[in-house]
Order: C-alpha cells, then structure tokens, then sequence
C-alpha cells in the first residue's frame, strides 16, 4: 500500500514536472514570436515614417520616389473592403443560420459542410484562378472592383460560415424551445433570438475574415488588379488598385526608396486594418451589453 502510495506521489510530480516545462515552452513560443513581430513592426516605422505625410497620402503613384503616393490604393482598398462586407456578411451569415437552423441532417447537409471546412483550406491563389475564370472572363467583368470583391467574398466565405455556426451552436436550446413555445414560428425565433444572442460571435468571425481579405495579394494580382493607378475609381466597374498591390509594386522595384515607400504603405495598411477592427470590435462589444 504504502509502494503503490509513493509511486502516484512520484507519477503525479512527474506530470507537474511535464506541465512546467511545456508551459514555459509556450511561453517561450509565444515571447519569441512577439519579439520577432515587435523587430518587423520597428523596421518598417524606421524606413516609412519619414515618408509618411499628408502628400504621401494624396498623390497617385509616381516613376519618381519623392512624387509618388498612395492615394488611389487607399481608396480602392476602401472600396474593396466595403463591397466586400456587403457581399459575403450577408451570404455567409445566411447559409450558416440555414445549415444550423433550417437544414436536415442528411448527407447531402454533410457534404456541404465537409465541402466548406475543406475550402477554408485551399491556397489564396487557387481563389484567383477561379476569380479569373469566373467573374473575369465568364461574365465578363473585366479588371473591375465588382470582380475583385467577389473573388475576395469567395475567399473568405468559408471562414464567416464556420465561425458563424460555431457562434450560433453557442445560443442554449432553452431559448429556440421558449419562444416556440409561446407561439413564434422558427423563422422568428432565428431572426429575433437566435440571431442576436449569436451576434458577437459571428461578428469576431467576420473580424478576422475581412482582416484577411484586406491583406491579400495573390487573387488580385490574378484576377489583373493594376499596380499603376492615377485615378480614383468612381463605381463598381471601374478598374482599380489596392495597398497590397501597390506595395507588392514599390517593393519589387530596385531603387532603396521605392522600399521605404512600401514600409510607409505597410504602416497605412496596418493602420486602415486596425481602423477597421477596432470599428467592428466596437460594434460587437455594444451589441454583447445591449443583450445583457
């Protein structure tokens, strides 16, 4: 008795030991990769802050470093960005309420579901390719915003509908047999009750989303987004630029102030991303009071 007492004692100080040294291992991952993003982050404000002005912002691109800036990109990327939200918010959150809510459990449910997790995984660029085929040359398009937002909606549907269902999963079963009990049909109980107690977490779903999609250059460059824009897009057909393209462009080039060009656009990113985020983060956390 007193053997088997010492050999859990034993057992049970070897599994703390294990946890300790896994949990400082995390924390070293965790420091290092802060640490290494905090060195990126100093180097691009070294080389972009200094071209950083209110020129820089309001003039188009430029063969000539100390003329060129970033205003078409920047408003093309706004465009983007809300044609984006407007496209792929309300489908994505649409089918997630249909697979959770509405749908039957069948294989034909199944497939949707594994067809979509696998999609979430699929490369950037193969969105362009399909983008080009598509919406490009199928409907004819063109190098338009209306293009380019589909193929960056297709891109990050898969993700607003995971996290979407996740966030509606969340929502009690006690709530849908309440108000269907007292008379509300299921669409009302989803649209008034369900829906609402799952907005802060399809909103979190939609964050990360957009963030992604503001970020990317592969499909863009493939569904033939230009790098040299000295116009502002005036609608949805028009053709247009965006800060990755713009940066990817300034990056590529040989001359050294061309890349700190690119340092100052990444700060401009960096800056409409965390604008935007903020926003939704804003919207989310007043809607999470309104329901508590």
């Amino acid at each position: 008795m007193a053997f088997a007492t010492e050999m859990e004692s034993r057992n049970l100080q070897k599994r703390h030991r294990k946890a300790r040294q896994f949990r400082r291992l995390c924390a070293l991952v965790t420091w290092s990769s802060i640490f290494l993003l905090a060195v990126l982050l100093g180097q691009v404000a070294a080389d972009g802050l200094s071209w950083l002005d209110w020129q820089f912002l309001d003039s188009f691109p430029s063969r000539f470093p100390e003329r060129a800036g970033i205003k078409s990109a920047l408003v093309g990327t706004l465009w983007l960005s809300v044609l984006v939200a407007l496209i792929s918010i309300p489908v994505g959150v649409s089918s997630a309420l249909y697979l959770e809510e509405f749908a039957s459990r069948g294989r034909l449910s199944k497939l949707i579901e594994l067809n979509i997790a696998n999609l979430s995984g699929v490369p950037s660029i193969v969105y362009g390719i399909l983008g080009l085929a598509i919406f490009v040359r199928f409907f004819m398009l063109e190098r338009s915003l209306i293009a380019g937002a589909l193929t960056m909606s297709l891109l990050i549907l898969p993700t607003i509908i995971i996290a979407s269902r996740e966030a509606i999963r969340t929502v009690p079963m006690s709530i849908r047999y309440a108000a269907l009990s007292l008379g509300a049909t299921r669409w009302q109980t989803t649209w008034a009750h369900v829906l609402p107690a799952s907005f802060p977490g399809i909103m979190t779903g939609v964050i990360l989303a957009l963030s992604r999609s503001i970020g990317e250059t592969a499909p863009l460059i493939l569904i033939g987004a230009l790098s040299f824009v000295a116009f502002l897009p005036q609608g949805p057909m028009d053709s247009f630029t965006a800060l990755p393209i713009q940066i990817y462009n300034w990056i590529s080039r040989p001359q050294t102030e061309f890349h700190d060009l690119a340092a100052a656009g990444i700060i401009v990113l960096l800056a409409v991303l965390l604008l935007m985020n903020a926003t939704a983060i804003y919207i989310r956390n007043k809607t999470e009071r309104r329901l508590k």
